[in-house]
């Protein structure tokens, strides 16, 4: 999958942040080593985990009003392959109203996460707040 990644020059060498996954940042000396290593950090970051992996942002005009684009860099696209990425993640199918679906995507907008992020930590957050009730229920 290609995923965008904003570069900066830093000294002799380069700095990338993805548009995707804005925690993780890295370095290079070249646009090459940069790109490879890119890929690298996030199939490591993914494998074996339990995080939902995001779907690109592909849309520039999106790209561009983020924070990290402060003008002084430019965007590309990073072909990072995830077919040997094996995650703990599940596909679930879930029917929605589509203006309950149309407010989750403006609130994961905002959040600057994925829908499928946003939904899974909306779950995570329920669980919590039942586990609390419950935990209070028994004492």
């Amino acid at each position: 999958m290609q995923y965008p990644l904003y570069v900066q020059q830093r000294g002799r060498g380069y700095r990338g942040r993805f548009a995707d996954f804005p925690w993780i940042e890295v370095d290079g000396e070249t646009f090459g080593a940069l790109t490879q290593d890119a890929a690298s950090l996030v199939q490591r970051m993914f494998h074996r985990s339990e995080h939902v992996i995001p779907t690109p942002t592909i849309d520039t005009s999106k790209l561009k009003t983020l924070e990290m684009d402060d003008g002084r860099g430019l965007w590309m696209f990073v072909d990072v392959d995830l077919t040997a990425v094996q995650s703990h993640s599940v596909f679930v199918q879930v029917r929605l109203r589509k203006s309950l679906l149309r407010e989750i995507d403006l609130a994961a907008q905002k959040s600057e996460v994925s829908r499928s992020s946003y939904i899974a930590l909306a779950c995570i957050r329920e669980l919590a707040h039942v586990g609390d009730e419950g935990a209070q229920r028994r004492s």
